[in-house]
């Protein structure tokens, strides 16, 4: 039987690894243990966000001098923009033995690492199959046999530069774009319907290259995709309920319908039968409405030239969870094409259980 810890450390920099060391340092977290890493960096967010892969690296090279090269096999995932009052944080996901006679089902995690993507396959339906596959194999790593007991899958997917459009001309193959910050979106958005299909949210049939960043009406309650420059492949990380689980954390999730929408996080600490406060952790996505408005009032978010309107959204979700929650260190990534309704997007909780949900 297995237990899933997950530990909220704060950052001061997106190469400040001294939390995390002095954690594995105190013993409170085993190295070897360590699946996954979330974090929040302070960049824009956008192609040229330098803070991610500054953050990986600085995490690849504390985690090899521990573990070798087996932290290659931690997924990295790395999610640039804390704007607003948004805490540039990390989240460690730890698996390790249970304690016998724990309360279960308990939080359960499981990781995939997809091969390579050729850049053709960027925003098109090789890549939604790849994702759904990934996302398939990391729900057998978690031990979780049923969909419906998946809450939030975490993927970390590629985007275009000019130098793997000029790679894919080379080779006589047509990228979906040439665009690189709308390659962005692309990834995003076939990697979130690569959930929606491994989870049954939605048909194969209804999916094709032309739908996706086109027929919104598509789209997942469970998936946060995040792309970025430092990877070619995907790294998957599947959160979820499992009984070859135990332990005292649980996770539940919901599906805000707009930005302000925050009755769902207050529904899924509901169902988990806790209390607000700064154990609860957050992990939410966020994205301006295409039309303009919220709840029938104007927003200007897609007008400002200077700022994109996902740095925007990322500050207005997080301020408005972290009403709720009562603290900053909350995980919201932006860009939210096929992650929810538009304007709106998945949100789960993760938090200790105060009485264990038995089942």
């Amino acid at each position: 039987m297995r237990t899933a810890k997950v530990h909220r450390i704060p950052t001061a920099s997106p190469d400040d690894v001294s939390g995390l060391a002095a954690a594995i340092a105190s013993g409170a977290i085993a190295p070897e243990g360590i699946l996954a890493i979330f974090g929040k960096t302070e960049g824009n967010g956008c192609v040229n966000d330098f803070s991610r892969g500054f953050s990986v690296s600085a995490l690849q090279a504390l985690l090899r001098a521990h573990v070798g090269a087996a932290a290659d096999d931690i997924c990295l995932v790395m999610s640039g923009g804390t704007e607003g009052g948004m805490s540039p944080h990390l989240l460690v996901f730890e698996v390790a033995e249970a304690a016998p006679g724990g309360p279960s089902p308990a939080l359960a995690v499981g990781r995939a690492h997809t091969p390579d993507l050729p850049s053709e396959h960027l925003g098109r339906m090789g890549q939604v199959r790849a994702v759904a596959e990934g996302v398939r194999q990391a729900m057998v790593a978690a031990g979780i046999r049923d969909a419906g007991d998946v809450h939030f899958v975490q993927v970390k997917c590629p985007l275009l530069t000019a130098a793997r459009v000029r790679e894919a001309d080379a080779r006589g193959a047509t990228t979906a774009t040439s665009d690189t910050l709308k390659s962005m979106g692309l990834s995003r958005g076939a990697s979130a319907l690569g959930i929606a299909l491994a989870l049954g949210e939605v048909a194969e049939a209804a999916l094709s290259d032309a739908a996706i960043c086109a027929d919104y009406g598509l789209w997942s309650g469970r998936a946060s995709c995040s792309s970025g420059i430092e990877l070619l492949g995907h790294e998957i990380v599947v959160l979820g309920l499992s009984k070859d689980w135990s332990g005292p954390l649980a996770i539940a999730h919901g599906v805000m319908a707009d930005a302000i929408d925050v009755a769902p996080a207050r529904e899924a600490i509901g169902t988990l039968g806790v209390s607000t406060g700064d154990d609860t952790i957050v992990l939410a996505k966020a994205e301006a409405s295409r039309s303009g408005l919220i709840r029938g009032r104007r927003h200007t978010m897609l007008d400002d030239s200077d700022i994109s309107s996902t740095r925007h959204a990322r500050a207005f979700v997080a301020g408005a969870l972290a009403g709720v929650v009562g603290h900053t260190d909350i995980y919201v990534s932006g860009g939210a094409e096929h992650q929810g309704p538009d304007g709106g997007g998945p949100v789960a909780i993760i938090a200790r259980r105060i009485v264990a949900e038995q089942r």
